[in-house]
């Protein structure tokens, strides 16, 4: 792993006020699309807009069983939940939820330019396209496999916001290829910049490269052998590491896979997830020494992670000190519960409800 060093950046002057890293903030219910459009967390309309059942599904009561809380749920009424769960209780059971990290969501300026370089450059697949004229926005879903199975990348393009801030706290993403060297060559012939060459890590064997898309978010190649998730990390850096590993532990419920501290370089990782590195996707963070606040931009949003309980899983993140900026609950119009959340650093994620969001995907 190479340290990737602090520089600060201009921010953007030039973001609508209806970008969905604000849109979180407020308690407003989701744009839709159409019919067979599964949900998209990364662009929520503001309070005036109004909202439409584009997934058309019929209204419905469901009794469900969850534990020591029982909950009755209707087509856009708020669910109302009845726990006589305890603290140490909801921990646990975070522990034993079935989560998978979904997809990753952020903001690019030229849509078909960044489709074209992940397509060519990264062999990602377009897995599905759709354009919301009446939010301005259109949203691009690419990856290495089908969403039900595989973590994938949300691209959201607002009409008419060609540049973004992409920040200092933003890291990088990871891919794990065959070959680096091959895959390097490719992107430099299809006139991708190149802003690591392939070597070892600095103190390791692992063979890496970084190279930039053409927004400037950064993709470090790991070379690795045949793995069901190439698109295999997301790093984020942080201000107090203990801090962030014993949160994302307790609320998110993810294991701590290892950590590795490199005082030449001054900065310290960790591997946080919900299986191996060689089998599924992480989240990598990053301390760097002495660092406690980062600047996150406008362009980076969001993870969103699946749930079998939103409303539990809210109960945990506050319990473990992180904030929510959507309570959980069936948004308007539609079944899919969800709920979104800060963490102490203050990134961004959504969890969704598991059974709703492959019916999203159907």
């Amino acid at each position: 792993m190479v340290l990737v060093r602090v520089v600060p950046m201009a921010s953007s002057s030039s973001i609508r006020p209806t970008l969905s890293s604000l849109r979180f903030l407020t308690p407003s219910s989701l744009s839709l699309s159409n019919p067979s459009s599964r949900i998209s967390f990364s662009h929520l309309p503001s309070p005036s807009v109004s909202q439409s059942n584009s997934f058309g599904l019929k209204a419905s009561r469901e009794l469900r069983q969850h534990g020591n809380s029982t909950r009755i749920m209707a087509s856009g009424d708020v669910s109302q939940s009845i726990s006589a769960a305890s603290p140490e209780n909801v921990l646990e059971w975070v522990k034993q939820d079935k989560r998978r990290m979904l997809h990753v969501v952020y903001r690019v300026g030229d849509l078909d330019r960044t489709i074209k370089f992940y397509t060519e450059c990264l062999g990602m697949k377009l897995l599905r396209k759709r354009d919301i004229p009446e939010e301005k926005y259109t949203n691009a879903f690419l990856g290495y496999g089908p969403e039900d199975s595989h973590f994938v990348i949300e691209l959201t393009y607002n009409y008419g916001v060609d540049k973004y801030d992409i920040g200092t706290g933003f890291g990088h993403f990871g891919i794990a290829v065959d070959d680096v060297a091959k895959a390097v060559e490719l992107i430099r012939a299809k006139g991708g910049k190149i802003t690591r060459e392939p070597g070892p890590v600095k103190g390791g064997r692992s063979v890496i490269a970084f190279i930039e898309d053409p927004d400037g978010y950064k993709f470090e190649l790991i070379e690795r052998g045949p793995t069901p998730e190439p698109l295999c990390q997301v790093m984020l850096r942080v201000g107090d590491l203990n801090r962030s590993i014993e949160f994302y532990e307790k609320a998110f419920g993810m294991e701590l896979l290892r950590t590795r501290d490199n005082p030449e370089y001054k900065y310290t990782i960790a591997m946080l997830g919900y299986g191996p590195e060689d089998k599924s996707t992480v989240l990598e963070l990053t301390y760097n020494y002495g660092v406690t606040e980062y600047d996150k931009g406008n362009a980076y949003a969001q993870i969103a992670v699946g749930t079998d309980d939103v409303y539990k899983t809210a109960e945990a993140i506050k319990l473990a000190g992180g904030k929510i900026t959507r309570e959980p609950g069936a948004l308007p119009g539609i079944n899919t519960k969800i709920t979104a959340c800060l963490d102490p650093d203050g990134w961004k994620s959504v969890f969704v409800d598991n059974v709703d969001f492959l019916k999203e995907l159907e």
